[in-house]
Parts: structure tokens; sequence; C-alpha cells
């Protein structure tokens, strides 16, 4: 404001009357209706670090719906941020474009032991170094409780204090930028938590009941008085990517997002976010469980243009080959070649077809989508912490069989991430957790332990004896890293460094264009996929998920270009991995390959061989 001081102004068409008081009550201002249910006005004597509260019709004070931090958390008072005393040195950083990015998922309250921003920071020059390229943070918008998620946030712009302070969230940014890291933020814009959600308060239109949403209310994105509720969550995509300089958004369950508007809201969040970053790249992400390619498409064609959707079925389909379990969502998978085969060359496994787990058809056709707009992982946060014991992937599988479908998902042409921890084999779990009151604690226990019924495994008594207590300190503090893994897991960290510098280095693996690769199924539990190079300059991974024995010969992709012969050039079994070696596949005439392994092979100039 000129001169000094602070401009409020805040939608409360349910209020005659608004002021901004201090913590003890205190009129700091009084706010003018401007027309729409908005109210707005100044006060001077005001500045960065002023806490206040709004006090509607003089009576409940609640804070601002926009307020930019939360000191106390949601029930206290608001404080006044300025973002332009922030001094950035990203200058030079131009974005993250999806093509080529390696994502890693983390959180910031266990990625550390301290759990903030500042401990998180000190680590961003080690994932630099393994090969990550692209940090998904998930979501810091102010919750409740002294730990939790985030899926429950109600302040919308503050990023929570559990973490530090706001800064702290934009030095974290800056020096990811430094070290060549994009940043991408979970939001969440299907729902808001239940404790703290004071929204109703300045009006009853940002929700709506004319959608079924399992999370509560579903946000008012299409009804009546809707036009002040999508310029809140606009701004809210715009306010990330503009005062925190972050690099895109990943949109959580897009699915409970409804809106029958000309304009699609998730279109309007993707322009909001693309127009905020002011000609630097940006990537959004969205996370749809019926896999509709629609957001991916252009506006031309219906679509949301979204960059790229999270791929379950390439999970799941992961896991039941990892774990051997079908169970629940599980069941419609196999694990066999073909779906990894087809899951490489054209991104989702259901694309349509009737899906028996929902006994409805699942997902729409996506051929013709490009390979790097599937986002392609075998843990994440939903996934680790939905079983019995949250043990992370390579503590439920063979050692070898991890370190194939590791090599599997690497090296496959769609966009890989990482959960935290799983670069280095974390020995910790990764639970669900959230600190709540004690009717809510109650609520998420009973909650919990019903959804995860869905697991005949985890329906008898025995197994629910063994489930976490959600609320319980003990359940966030056991889900934090220890990064001593890195060493005492060397092998495995290993693994993952070579896979991800071969992906970075390698001109003929670094391809993401539809086409580039093929595959084929030699077995039940064996497949074979071949990149394509200039001038026969051709790379083949060959995987094996059962036992060993020779391959089958009468496969065209098996065979060289024409005046070149194949080299090993990597596999999942070398001692550097703690393997047990690798028969070396291409010194015989029939190939035989050794149980549960992967191979690299290179096509050389037989003059060089």
């Amino acid at each position: 404001m000129p001169g000094g001081g602070v401009g409020f102004r805040v939608w409360a068409p349910k209020r005659k009357q608004v002021e901004v008081v201090s913590p003890d009550g205190q009129l700091i201002a009084t706010l003018q209706p401007e027309g729409d249910g908005y109210f707005s006005g100044e006060a001077a004597g005001t500045g960065a670090g002023t806490l206040y509260r709004y006090r509607l019709d003089a009576q409940g004070q609640y804070a601002d719906p926009a307020s930019r931090f939360q000191p106390d958390g949601p029930h206290g008072p608001s404080a006044v941020v300025d973002p332009s005393a922030f001094e950035w040195t990203d200058a030079a950083w131009r974005g993250s474009k999806l093509e080529g990015q390696v994502v890693y998922e983390m959180h910031i309250g266990t990625f550390t032991s301290e759990g903030t921003w500042a401990s998180a920071q000190r680590q961003l020059e080690e994932l630099a170094g393994c090969g990550i390229t692209l940090l998904e943070v998930m979501p810091v918008a102010d919750f409740p409780g002294r730990f939790g998620w985030g899926y429950d946030g109600v302040g919308m712009f503050a990023p929570t204090w559990l973490y530090g302070e706001p800064d702290d969230m934009r030095r974290f940014v800056d020096r990811a930028h430094g070290l060549g890291l994009g940043v991408i933020l979970d939001v969440v814009y299907n729902h808001l938590g239940p404790d703290g959600n004071y929204l109703r308060e300045f009006s009853d239109w940002y929700f709506t009941s004319k959608y079924n949403n399992e999370w509560g209310d579903a946000i008012n994105f299409d009804g009546e008085h809707c036009e002040p509720v999508r310029e809140f969550f606009i701004a809210n995509a715009r306010y990330w990517i503009d005062e925190f300089h972050l690099d895109g958004l990943r949109l959580d369950a897009t699915q409970a997002i409804f809106d029958d508007s000309r304009e699609h809201i998730l279109l309007a969040i993707t322009r909001a976010v693309r127009g905020a970053a002011r000609g630097r790249s940006t990537v959004i992400v969205g996370e749809n469980e019926p896999q509709r390619s629609k957001l991916v498409r252009p506006a031309k064609q219906g679509g949301y243009e979204l960059d790229a959707l999270w791929n379950d079925d390439f999970h799941h389909s992961a896991m039941v080959a990892l774990t051997g379990r079908r169970e629940a969502y599980y069941t419609d998978y196999y694990a066999t070649a073909q779906e990894f085969v087809s899951m490489v060359k054209y991104g989702f496994l259901y694309q349509g077809q009737f899906y028996s787990w929902q006994k409805n058809p699942r997902g729409a056709p996506s051929l013709d989508i490009e390979p790097a707009r599937f986002v392609l992982f075998i843990q994440n946060h939903d996934q680790v912490a939905n079983s019995l014991r949250g043990w992370r992937v390579h503590q439920l599988s063979s050692p070898a069989r991890f370190r194939v479908m590791t090599a599997l998902f690497l090296l496959a042409p769609g966009t890989p991430m990482l959960f935290q921890g799983q670069e280095f084999g974390a020995s910790s779990p990764f639970f669900y957790f959230a600190d709540q009151n004690p009717e809510l604690s109650k609520k998420v226990r009973e909650g919990r332990a019903e959804f995860l019924s869905q697991f005949p495994s985890i329906q008898t008594p025995e197994a629910q004896e063994c489930l976490t207590d959600p609320g319980n300190p003990a359940t966030f503090e056991r889900s934090k890293l220890d990064f001593g893994d890195r060493e005492r897991n060397r092998p495995i960290y290993d693994l993952h460094k070579d896979l991800l510098r071969l992906r970075r280095e390698d001109p003929v693996l670094r391809q993401q264009r539809r086409g580039a690769v093929d595959g084929a199924v030699l077995g039940p539990d064996r497949l074979v996929l071949r990149w394509f190079g200039g001038d026969g300059d051709d790379r083949l991974l060959l995987v094996c998920m059962g036992v060993d024995g020779e391959l089958e010969m009468n496969e065209p992709l098996l065979a060289p270009p024409e005046g070149r012969r194949w080299r090993e050039l990597w596999s999942s079994e070398s001692c550097r991995y703690a393997g047990s070696g690798s028969p070396g596949i291409v010194s015989q005439k029939q190939w035989r390959m050794a149980g549960e392994s992967a191979i690299l092979l290179a096509a050389e100039p037989e003059s060089d061989a």
C-alpha cells in the first residue's frame, strides 16, 4: 500500500459487517462493502508480521481465508506477509519441461528427522547428484494438528507453520533451482479438511451438495454464485507459481473435482499456472483414478491440457509381480509380460475395457498419447501406506525381482517417479498419520481400518491388531527417513544412480517419443524392449521375472541391426548391486537368462567387437 500499511479484501456475502481485529480483539480496520459480497479496506500502521483476524457481524473472529501464514495453525490469527521482501537468486531459471524429468515425491515432515524446509534443503545436493530432476512436494496448505499428510488442508494460501515460515519454503525452492531441480506442489482442490475450515462462516456457496464426494462436500465450481469460488482456487494456483516460483502443480484426485461450466476449472487452473510462470516452463500432473485421458488433451479436443497423469495401472501390475498378491484393487492385474509391454507402448492398460473390481468399464483411449505423459511408479505415499505394515516394496519382494522392476520402470519411456527413500531402500515404513482432535481421531482410525479391510489379508482380527493408530505421534516418527540407509543399503542406492545415469546420458534411452520403443512377449514372465537409435545404434532390454532358462530366438526384435552385434551394457545381477552375477548372455549361440534378472544390451559395429 503506498505510504505504508496493508490492504485487506475478503468475500463474505453471508455477512453485513467485516472488521479486521488484533488477536486481543482491538479494531484495526472496518472493511467497506464493494458489491457482490466483497469487503475491502486499508489499515495504516500495519505491515509484515501484523497478526489479525476477521470479525464477522461483531461476533465470531476467524482467520483470513486467503491468509499467507498461520503461525499458530488454522485456529490462530493470520499474519501479514510481504512476499516481495525475499531476495531470489534464480533469475536465470527457465522452469521445468515434462520431457526428461525424474520425479521425486516427498513429504517435508518426514523427509528428515527435523521435518523442516531448512533441513530438507540440506539434502537437495544429494538428490540432484542421484539423478532426480523434479521434486513433487506433498501438500503444505495449512492443516490442524502437529503432523499429517496435508490432504486435509484448510489454509489454502498459508504454508503450514510446522515446516517453517513462508520464506523457508522460498529458500528451499531457490536452492533447488540453483542445483537444477524443479519443484512442483501437490494441491487439493477437491475438498477441504473438516477441522479449521471456516469458509462457511464467510459464505455457504463455497461448497455444494450437488455431487457425491467421498471426502466431504465438493467445491462449488459450477453452481449458484460459483464465480468467486472459482476465482479463489484459480488465484491459489497462480499464487504458488508467482510468489514461490514453483514449477507447476500436482492435482490431487481430479475425479472428485466436479464442474459443468463452459470452461472446466481444471483447464482454467492450467492456463492460470502457465500465465503466472511468465514464460518459464511448467509441469502440471494429475491424479485421476478413472484414467480419463482427456485431462492431457488439448482444449480443442475437449481436454484440460494437463501435462501428465499418474499411471496406477503400472503400479498395480508391478505390485502383483513383486509380491504375488492380487487382492482388492489389484484383482484385475496379472503381472504378465504382456501387461508391461502394453504399458510401455500404450500407457494405461485399461482404456475402456470392463474392470471387474469396480464392475464397470475403466479408462479412456490413450493409444496416441506420448509416453512422457504417463508418470510411472512402483511406490507412492498412498500405496506404501495402503498395507498392513507400511513397508517399502523392496521389503515385500525378493532383492533380485526388485532390481528387475526398478530397471524396467526407470528405463521405460514414461516419466519415472520415486517416493522418498526408495532410491536407497529406506528401512523406515511410511504410514498414514493425522493428528486430529479426539472425536475426529477416532473416526479417522476407524475409517482407516475399514478402508484397509478391502484386502482380505487385513480383514482378520490378528491383522487388524497390527494396524497403526494414525493419531499416535509414534506413527509419524517411525515414518521419518534415516539417511544412514544410503550407506547401509549402498547396492540399492548404486542401482538407482546407475540406472538414472543411463537414462540421462544415453541418447537412445533418453527418447520419449511414441514409437521409439517397441516390445515383445518372450514368455508369460519374459519380455524384450527395443529402443531404436540412429544408424542401428539400438538398445535391447531383456527382462525375466521368473526362473532362468533358454530364450526362444524366433522374435525379430532380438536380431541385431545389420553389421552390428549385441554387447552387454548393464545387468541387474551385477555384484555392484549385490546380485549373483550374469551368465554372459550374448556370448552364447542360444541365449540363456538368469532368473529374476534384467540385461541391457547395446548394438555395436562388428568391427569394434
